[in-house]
């Protein structure tokens, strides 16, 4: 089974950042608790100041690792990823600032790795370096990694930043993208998302309406709403025909295990 196949079953559950309500988001350990307890896992990936991708959310290091504490790091604040290698994210500890416990960087190549090991499904969020990196050269990095894994049908990417999208199928027409939206949809929405060749559209859950969700799923495209914490909102999500929801919290091995936490 390929991920637009995983699109076939109802009322898909994906770990937003991993089983983020018990391990550090966007670890391993985060990956490893998500198994069985959803349907797909969401990751966050950006590049190294030397072009590796890893795992984590901000553009910045401060709240998810200890680099604050850091003497050697101190005049690399405010800490933002692009500017440190590899060799020195992996001097810091990404874990301890959720339970205590150490955790170190995770790139992708291991996250994809572990996906073919548990036949995870993944869903990349590709977070927006337009501001430092070329685009071709962070989708080259990342669509690179997942040939060379052999993961492809085991992914789906996203992006905020929607230029990415038609690169990604320049690169690799076989996996599928998704665009992600906040606050407001684009003009036009079903022609814009066409022109994007995306095979999904994963909007804010503030902005999803019936009416959307009809319109997006008769055009043909998967509809995956973030993020959604509340089981009566994401039953009635579900009912519109939206194919899955990103929740932060995740407890048993079927879909009647809805835990509200807070955001």
């Amino acid at each position: 089974m390929d991920f637009l196949e995983l699109f076939n079953k109802p009322n898909l559950i994906a770990a937003h950042r991993g089983d983020r309500s018990r391990k550090p988001e966007n670890t391993l350990g985060a990956l490893i608790s998500s198994v069985v307890r959803c349907d797909f896992a969401e990751i966050d990936v950006q590049l190294t100041k030397d072009l590796v991708p890893v795992v984590i959310h901000d553009e910045t290091l401060a709240r998810t690792s200890d680099i604050s504490k850091i003497k050697a790091f101190e005049d690399l604040a405010p800490w933002r990823v692009s500017d440190l290698t590899l060799q020195e994210l992996e001097q810091l500890d990404f874990g301890s600032w959720f339970d205590g416990s150490y955790a170190p960087i995770l790139t992708l190549e291991k996250a994809l790795t572990f996906a073919k090991e548990a036949q995870l499904f993944l869903n990349i969020e590709i977070k927006d370096a337009s501001h430092v990196f070329a685009d071709d050269v962070v989708v080259e990095k990342i669509i690179t990694l997942i040939q060379r894994t052999e993961t492809e049908h085991l992914v789906l990417l996203s992006s905020f930043f929607h230029s990415y999208l038609p690169l990604c199928k320049q690169y690799a027409s076989g996996i599928p993208t998704a665009a992600l939206q906040a606050h407001k949809h684009p003009n036009d929405l079903i022609p814009y998302l066409q022109t994007l060749h995306v095979d999904a559209y994963h909007p804010e859950e503030k902005i999803t309406t019936r009416d959307i969700v009809a319109r997006l799923r008769d055009a043909g495209f998967f509809v995956n709403v973030y993020t959604v914490n509340d089981p009566a909102r994401q039953r009635e999500l579900f009912s519109w025909g939206v194919n899955g929801v990103f929740t932060d919290s995740l407890r048993g091995g079927d879909h009647d295990y809805f835990l509200q936490i807070p955001s």
